[in-house]
C-alpha cells in the first residue's frame, strides 16, 4: 500500500505545482497587458498634448488653410534716379500667377505650360525647388503675364481637375531701352539655391525677387521693400466670399544716383558699335557722372526669370555683354600711364622739367632696340614734348632711371592695383608689378629690361577705365583722391586719399597734359574751344610684334585705344577715361571724351543763363520723379601707334 499512497501523493503534490505555475503565468500575462495598456495611454496622452498644446498653432493655422486663403501682395521696388532726380529704373504695373500644389495632379503639368508659355520641364523644376516648403503655400510660376495668358487663368482657376491658380498684381521692373546704363543700374532676378546658401542672402526665401548686378545689387536693402498679404475667406469652389484683412505692402525707397544722364545720354551715343568702356567722374568728390560699358545687355530681359535660351545666348557671346568693362576691364594703359611715370621722376628728382633726351626713332637698353612710335623720331624733346608727342624713347629713359619700384609706389599712391572701393559689385584690382610682386607670383627675379615696357604703360601692368578715370582725377587736383560712388550720400563724407607732392611738379605735369591736346600733341581731335581741356592718349598692344607676326587673323589683334583728359586744367571739375578696344589708336578715343566733357560744360552754361535747377534730356525714356524721394545711406596730328 505504501507505494500506491507514494505515487497518488506524488500525483497530488505535482497538481498543486501546476496551479501555482498557471497562476504565476496568469499574473506575468497580466502585468505585460497593463505596462502595454499604460504605453499606450502615455502614447496618446503625449500625442493629444503635442496636438492640441505644443502645436496647436501650427493645425489650427492649417485647418484654417482650408476655408482661408492667403495671397501676398507684392511690394514694389524703390525708384533708381539720376542726380537731377530723373527717373532711371522705374516699375510697371503686371500680374504673376500662383499655384496651389495641395492636390495637384501632375498630369495637368502639360495644359498649364502650354497656357503660360513655359517649358514643361522648367515647370516641374520649380515646384520641385519648393518642394521642402509646406504644401499649402502657393509659389509663383510665372511673372509678366500677358492678357491671353491671364485669359488662361481665368478660364482655368475653378475647372475640375486643375489645382488652385491665382493672379497676383506686381510692380515689374522698367529699365531704360538699348541697354543705357545696363551695367550701372544692374538687374533683378530670383534668388538661386546657391545664394540661399550663404550669409548675404539668408533672410531671403525662395521665390524672392533681389538686386542681382549693379546698383540693384549693391542697395538691395534700400531699394527692397517688404511684401504684405491679403487673407480671405474661400468657399468649397475656390471662390472669394469675404476678406478677413489686409497687410499692406510697403514699397523700398528711391536710390538718388551721382550719375548725370545729359553725360550718361552723350556717352552712349558716343560708345555705339564700339567696344570699350567711358567713365566721367568729378575728382573734387568722387562722384561718378557717367559710367558705360559696351556692348550692352537688356536688363528687362533679365528681370525675374529669364528664359533659358536667352540666358545661353547672353553667356556664350564672345564679346561677354555682361561684363562690366568700366571696372572689369584688365588692360594695359599704353600711353595713358607716362603722367604718372613724369611725377614719379620729378619727384624724386630724377629728372626736372628741362632734362632732355635724343629719340631717333628707338634706343638700346640691356642688348635689346625698343622702337618709338615714330619711326623718325622726336628729336631733342624735354617733358612737356615729351608728354605732348608721347615720345617713347624719353620715358623709356625716365623709367629706366626711376626703377621698377619706384614706378611701382607712384602707381599705387595713384590708386593703381587696388580697388577704388566704389559701390559696384565685382570691382577688378588689375596688376602693378614690381620686384616682389614677380618673385612671389612667379619665383623669379626681376629684368631691368622689363621695367622698359612698364614705363610706357606696357608689359605685366594693367589697369581698368574706372581706376585710369580716378587717377587722372587725382593727379590734376594735386595728388587728392576721393573715392569714387555712384549713389548720393546724406553725409558727403568719402574716404579721401592724399600724397605730399610738390605743387609745381604736378604743374609741370599738367601743362605737359594741356599741350597734348592743345599745342600740336597727339590729342588734338579732343580739343574744345574755348575750354582748357589737358588729356593724354594710349595705345596698347595685346600681343607682342614678334607673336603678332605669326598669326593668321591679325584682325582680332588690334591694339586697344585710350585716352584721358580733365578740364579746366587749372581747376578740374570733370575727369573722363575712355577705352576703345580693337581701336587701333588713342587719338581715335579722343574725340568720344571730348563730346562728354563738352555736353558736361554746356549744360553748365545753359544752367546759368536760365537759372534752372536742371535740364531735361532730350528723350523719351526719362522721366522726373516726385520730389518725396530718399537718398541713400555721388587737323588731327600724327596718331600714336604702338611702339
Amino acid at each position: 500500500m505504501q507505494p500506491i499512497e507514494r505515487n497518488i501523493g506524488k500525483v497530488f503534490g505535482a497538481g498543486d505545482l501546476m496551479r501555482t505555475n498557471s497562476a504565476r503565468g496568469a499574473g506575468a500575462r497580466m502585468l505585460i497587458f497593463q505596462v502595454v495598456v499604460f504605453a499606450v495611454l502615455l502614447f496618446l496622452i503625449q500625442g493629444f498634448w503635442q496636438l492640441q498644446v505644443i502645436d496647436a498653432d501650427v493645425y489650427a493655422a492649417r485647418a484654417d488653410e482650408n476655408h482661408i486663403k492667403s495671397l501676398p501682395i507684392l511690394a514694389p521696388r524703390g525708384n533708381i534716379l539720376d542726380r537731377d532726380r530723373r527717373i532711371i529704373v522705374d516699375n510697371r504695373s503686371s500680374f504673376n500667377v500662383i499655384l496651389s500644389r495641395i492636390g495637384l495632379n501632375e498630369a495637368v503639368l502639360m495644359p498649364i505650360a502650354d497656357g503660360l508659355g513655359v517649358d514643361a520641364g522648367e515647370l516641374q523644376a520649380r515646384l520641385n525647388r519648393f518642394r521642402n516648403r509646406a504644401r499649402y503655400e502657393p509659389i509663383i510660376v510665372k511673372e509678366g503675364l500677358s492678357s491671353g495668358e491671364v485669359a488662361f487663368v481665368e478660364a482655368h482657376r475653378q475647372m475640375p481637375g486643375y489645382p488652385d491658380m491665382e493672379l497676383i498684381r506686381e510692380q515689374r521692373r522698367l529699365y531704360p531701352s538699348d541697354g543705357i546704363a545696363s551695367h550701372l543700374v544692374g538687374y533683378v532676378g530670383e534668388v538661386s539655391e546657391r545664394e540661399l546658401d550663404t550669409l548675404e542672402y539668408a533672410r531671403y526665401n525662395e521665390g524672392d525677387v533681389i538686386g542681382k548686378f549693379g546698383v540693384e545689387r549693391s542697395y538691395n536693402n534700400v531699394l527692397m521693400g517688404e511684401d504684405g498679404k491679403r487673407q480671405v475667406v474661400v468657399d468649397n469652389r475656390g471662390n472669394h466670399r469675404y476678406n478677413i484683412g489686409t497687410k499692406p505692402a510697403r514699397g523700398g525707397r528711391d536710390l538718388v544716383l551721382t550719375i548725370d544722364l545729359d553725360l550718361q545720354v552723350v556717352a552712349e551715343l558716343a560708345m555705339e558699335g564700339r567696344r570699350g568702356a567711358v567713365v566721367a567722374l568729378d575728382p573734387r568728390n568722387g562722384e561718378v557722372l557717367a559710367m558705360v560699358s559696351r556692348p550692352s545687355f537688356d536688363p528687362n530681359r533679365m528681370s525675374g526669370r529669364i528664359r533659358a535660351e536667352d540666358w545661353r545666348n547672353i553667356v556664350n557671346d564672345p564679346f561677354n555683354p555682361l561684363m562690366n568693362r568700366a571696372i572689369q576691364a584688365q588692360l594695359a594703359p599704353g600711353s595713358t600711364f607716362k603722367p604718372f611715370v613724369a611725377i614719379a621722376a620729378l619727384e624724386e628728382g630724377v629728372i626736372d622739367e628741362n632734362f632732355r633726351v635724343s629719340c631717333s626713332g628707338g634706343a638700346n637698353f640691356f642688348g635689346r632696340y625698343f622702337k618709338c612710335h615714330k619711326r623718325g623720331g622726336h628729336g631733342s624733346v624735354n617733358l612737356r614734348t615729351a608728354l605732348a608727342q608721347s615720345c617713347d624713347v624719353y620715358f623709356y629713359t625716365v623709367g629706366n632711371l626711376l626703377g621698377i619700384d619706384k614706378i611701382a609706389e607712384y602707381a599705387r599712391i595713384s590708386g593703381f592695383g587696388a580697388k577704388t572701393s566704389i559701390d559696384l559689385p565685382h570691382e577688378v584690382v588689375g596688376t602693378v608689378p614690381d620686384t616682389r610682386w614677380k618673385m612671389e607670383l612667379f619665383r623669379q627675379k626681376w629684368y631691368a629690361g622689363e621695367t622698359i615696357s612698364v614705363s610706357i604703360g606696357q608689359g605685366a601692368l594693367t589697369v581698368t577705365p574706372l581706376q585710369l578715370a580716378h587717377a587722372i582725377g587725382g593727379l590734376a587736383i594735386g595728388g587728392e583722391w576721393h573715392q569714387p560712388h555712384v549713389v548720393k550720400t546724406k553725409t558727403g563724407e568719402e574716404e579721401v586719399r592724399k600724397a605730399n607732392w610738390d605743387p609745381e611738379n604736378v604743374r609741370k605735369v599738367v601743362g605737359g597734359l594741356f599741350a597734348v591736346v592743345n599745342e600740336g600733341g597727339t590729342g588734338g581731335r579732343a580739343r574744345i574751344p574755348g575750354i582748357p581741356v589737358c588729356g593724354k592718349t594710349g595705345t596698347s598692344q595685346l600681343i607682342s610684334n614678334e607673336a603678332l607676326a605669326n598669326v593668321a587673323n591679325k584682325d582680332d589683334f588690334k591694339d586697344n585705344g585710350w585716352y584721358v583728359a580733365f578740364a579746366p586744367c587749372d581747376q578740374p571739375e570733370i575727369a573722363v577715361a575712355v577705352l576703345w578696344e580693337a581701336g587701333e589708336h588713342g587719338s581715335t578715343a579722343g574725340p568720344i571724351a571730348r563730346d562728354v566733357i563738352k555736353a558736361h560744360f554746356d549744360k553748365k552754361q545753359r544752367l546759368e543763363v536760365t537759372g534752372r535747377g536742371q535740364a531735361p534730356v532730350e528723350t523719351a525714356l526719362i522721366r522726373t520723379a516726385p520730389a518725396a524721394t530718399v537718398e541713400a545711406p555721388a587737323p588731327a596730328p600724327e596718331p600714336e601707334a604702338r611702339p
